[in-house]
Formats: structure tokens, sequence, C-alpha cells
């Protein structure tokens, strides 16, 4: 049995319908955990606040296609984790490879933590995983979603994202406990 969409307040039939009033309305009561999907998933604060407004502004764009087969917070989830994806495969294609031999790359490669013995909190451990095992950890592990899943929106394949993600519970558990 399938769960239906639910919209007590009709605001997601309002904004479909273009009003404005009624998007800000559902803006306010989303954003929040939108910023903590795209501060999740690419781990730096300011871009998470660049890509939560490109969601809303893709999801006001791409309103008129929601049919309500699910529930808005289920749409706007699925529409975020694109632009998150979107947006690492886009720096991915801008930023060179600076790893030298044998040498994993973290991230913005800040390791000032890592190199003074500090232990770090978790949300920094994850910031600091590189963008594939951290978007396949945040996925799987935080947001519940497939191996199957992962690989169709993220693009690879289902043994990448296996892989991708035991790298990202090896590199957690060695940043937390240096």
């Amino acid at each position: 049995m399938t769960e239906q969409p639910v919209d007590p307040s009709g605001l997601v039939s309002r904004a479909v319908g273009g009003d404005v009033d009624a998007f800000e309305d559902l803006y306010r009561s989303s954003s929040g955990r939108v910023f903590g999907l795209c501060l999740r998933m690419c781990g730096n604060r300011s871009t998470a606040e660049e890509l939560t407004q490109e969601a809303f502004i893709r999801a006001w764009e791409k309103l008129p296609t929601f049919r309500g087969d699910s529930a808005f917070s289920t749409w706007m989830h699925r529409l975020t984790v694109n632009v998150v994806l979107g947006h690492q495969r886009s720096q991915g294609r801008r930023r060179t490879r600076e790893s030298a031999a044998g040498e994993e790359w973290y991230g913005d490669g800040s390791t000032s933590a890592r190199r003074s013995g500090v232990a770090m909190d978790l949300e920094r451990a994850i910031a600091a995983l590189p963008d594939r095992a951290r978007t396949v950890f945040v996925l799987h592990d935080v947001e519940g979603y497939k191996h199957t899943e992962i690989a169709q929106v993220a693009e690879m394949a289902v043994g990448t994202s296996k892989a991708q993600l035991s790298r990202a519970r090896q590199l957690l558990r060695k940043a937390l406990t240096s």
C-alpha cells in the first residue's frame, strides 16, 4: 500500500497554480531540511547555502511538473540530491586532481585537525571525505538510499557505490580515532 501525499493546507496545489506566497510558505517549512541535506552532501556551509537556493529556484521552475504522486518533501529531497550531484559533477570537471603518489585527497584539502592530533567530530569528518565517498555515505547511511538508487542518481555502478561506502567508512574510522 502506497502512502498518499498529504497537503493539509493546500500549499502545494496553490504553489503549483502559481501562488508565490504559498511557495514562500513551502520554502520556509522545508528550507532547513534542504540546507541540512546540502551541507551533509557537500561539506561546505557557503556552498550548501548556494545549493539550497539553487534547489528552490529549480523547484519553482519545475513545480508545474509536480504530479503529487509523492509528498512534496520527497519530491524536494530528490530534486535537491540532483542539484548537489550536478554541482559536484561540474566541480569535478573543473578541479584538477591534487593527489600525490598514494596520497588521499580530502575534500577541501583541510587536514590541519588530523595533523594536530585533535579528534574531529562526525560532521567535520564527513565534510572531509572525498566528494564521491561523502555523497555515497550521506545517501546510504544518513538518508537511507539503497545502492541501486545511489548508482542511478549518482551515475555510477552499484559496485562503485559499495566501494565508495566502504572507503567512506574506513576514512571516517581513521579520522575519528586519530
